[in-house]
């Protein structure tokens, strides 16, 4: 083991500026030589490895933080199950310029269709993009509110949210929401727009959002904000899930 005053050096300067591959430079260093590099080949191996250690520390970071329940990646996919999707929508979406538009998508079908794996892919794209993602079910993300409400803590939640630039909320649908809950998660989906991106997958067509919402009127206000600009994707069909679990 290297215990050289220059080695101990090394390993000092690179751990107070943060650079692991600095830290862990005798194996680059042992591969420029066999390789026969020049110094500033080296010194490039070094900031390239860097970089790339990185990359991959900070992807990791934007994944935890959003909170996804599994990874489902959107090359895993099926499209060609959606039967009333443009072919194509998906790559397009993929490249995550909708989040940098502040557009939303909003995916409409029945249970058992992929919306949560296409949300979650798309999510993971956004991540990949470094763009800050969160992932939360209506039902969590409304009981998350109240809860914030009754500890005093429900403007740093609000803040915190809005710092989000993909916002996905999954499974809104047929649920006992109280009227407390309701207007919270409102307010949340209501001040997102132009504002930020958010993916909202349900089962219900917007006709019906009004039973889970206390107020027509402002019912009909959110609708036309989320839709503004919005790629609405109808995934109704043959449920995915029960296909596989037949098979």
């Amino acid at each position: 083991m290297n215990h050289s005053p220059t080695y101990q050096r090394i390993q000092l300067l690179s751990n107070s500026m943060k650079l692991a591959s600095f830290k862990d430079y005798e194996q680059t260093l042992r591969e420029a030589i066999s390789h026969q590099k020049s110094h500033e080949e080296f010194l490039l191996m070094l900031l390239e490895q860097e970089a790339r250690s990185r990359c991959h520390n900070r992807l990791n970071r934007l994944k935890r933080a959003a909170k996804f329940p599994y990874e489902k990646s959107l090359e895993s996919f099926e499209e060609s199950k959606l039967q009333h999707v443009l072919p194509g929508l998906i790559a397009t979406l993929s490249s995550c310029d909708f989040v940098d538009k502040k557009e939303n998508i909003i995916m409409i079908g029945n249970p058992g269709t992929g919306k949560t794996h296409l949300s979650i892919g798309l999510g993971l794209k956004a991540c990949n993009k470094e763009f800050r993602t969160y992932f939360t079910t209506a039902a969590n993300l409304s009981h998350q509110l109240v809860e914030a409400q009754n500890n005093g803590n429900l403007g740093k939640t609000m803040k915190a949210l809005g710092k989000i630039e993909l916002l996905i909320l999954d499974e809104l649908s047929y649920l006992s929401f109280n009227r407390s809950q309701s207007e919270l998660l409102f307010q949340v989906i209501s001040e997102r727009s132009e504002r930020g991106s958010i993916i909202i997958s349900t089962n219900l067509e917007f006709s019906k959002w009004d039973e889970f919402f206390p107020d027509t009127m402002l019912t009909s206000a959110l609708i036309d904000r989320v839709t503004f600009n919005a790629h609405i994707l109808n995934m109704n069909g043959e449920s995915y899930r029960l296909t596989k679990s037949q098979e």
